[in-house]
């Protein structure tokens, strides 16, 4: 699948949420706020990691896992559309200079 299809769907998805969030609280959550269920999600994370490492009891820890690690991408992917950023063009930049310094650190 290609990147800007799932940007698509994940932005599809948000604004059914918008909608949700006007009937509910009469208006749809800032990026703060989903900044916030994002951190949450990242704490869910790390707990479905760390049963996936034998260290916590969870059931179904690894489809769990499979679904935070959506949620998380869903998050990652719709702040950075709130923001203006282009998610695809800053991940490949961010590699390069990644990939740029390991290989200059190895010389």
């Amino acid at each position: 699948m290609e990147f800007q299809n799932i940007i698509d769907r994940a932005m599809t998805i948000r604004h059914l949420y918008e909608e949700k969030e006007k009937q509910l609280y009469g208006s749809p959550w800032t990026s703060e706020e989903i900044a916030l269920g994002f951190v949450g999600d990242v704490g869910d994370l790390a707990k479905l990691v760390i049963a996936e490492n034998g260290k916590r009891n969870i059931s179904d820890s690894k489809e769990k896992l499979g679904h935070e690690l959506a949620d998380c991408l869903w998050s990652v992917i719709v702040l950075s559309n709130l923001h203006g950023i282009d998610l695809e063009v800053s991940f490949m930049e961010t590699m390069d200079k990644l990939e740029n310094h390991l290989l200059e650190t190895q010389e």
